[in-house]
């Protein structure tokens, strides 16, 4: 009869691509049967860095229409968490961070960038066409500049809701200390922060799946049923 815990799923694909039901259809399964009904969402991909932020707010609005619409589907407006995978993560954290954090009550990154002006100059997590727009441009000042106002890192702040970020130690596109780094913030801003590490694990749930590195499944079950009890 409910009503249930909701959980807003924000999927991954470098801000580029991705889709609702492919990138996160392993996280569906293990949320529902732990109690939680699922919004899993679409967002506007981004043509250039500076539209990135536009998905923050597609995740916002998100938010307000579970909040809004909770009754329809048996949920609990008042008992909201953001999920989110890779740059979904980082659209999850930004969204908490802000003007909707007040509804959040947890949040969940898994293997998430929460340093994109580091990334950009280490990684090859951004778009090939976004990294060219930084490094070696006249804009390199004003592009690095908007990266690091859409980064988690440099928003955290007292009263953010509980993070539990989870990352695979073996991921070569964001690394595992973006969410280190990341939680060690958290907490130094006074907020609640819990770092999983998923030993040996490369980037993405379907990879995870296929090498058998599943059990962050009840950990990540048992935390957010702690926290929105």
């Amino acid at each position: 009869a409910g009503p249930f815990p909701a959980a807003v799923v924000v999927h991954g694909g470098a801000w580029v691509a991705g889709d609702r039901r492919w990138n996160v259809e392993p996280l569906f399964r293990p949320l529902v049967e732990g109690g939680f009904v699922c919004f899993s969402i679409s967002y506007r991909l981004a043509k250039e860095i500076s539209s990135i932020g536009a998905a923050v707010q597609d995740v916002e609005q998100a938010i307000r229409y579970v909040q809004a619409s909770a009754g329809e589907f048996k949920a609990d407006s008042g008992k909201i968490a953001l999920v989110g995978e890779s740059a979904g993560g980082q659209l999850a954290a930004m969204a908490a961070l802000g003007k909707t954090g007040a509804a959040i009550k947890a949040v969940v990154s898994l293997y998430a960038p929460s340093d994109l002006e580091q990334l950009a100059r280490n990684s090859t997590f951004l778009p090939e066409q976004f990294r060219r727009a930084v490094l070696g441009t006249p804009w390199e000042g004003i592009v690095v500049g908007e990266l690091r106002s859409l980064s988690p890192v440099h928003h955290v702040h007292s009263g953010m809701p509980p993070f539990l970020l989870i990352h695979g130690t073996s991921d070569a596109l964001a690394p595992f200390e973006q969410s280190r780094n990341m939680c060690r913030a958290i907490r130094d801003a006074g907020g609640k922060c819990d770092l999983l590490a998923v030993k040996g694990g490369a980037h993405g749930v379907r990879r995870w799946e296929s090498a058998g590195l599943t059990s962050y499944k009840r950990l990540m079950i048992d935390w957010m049923q702690k926290r929105l009890s």
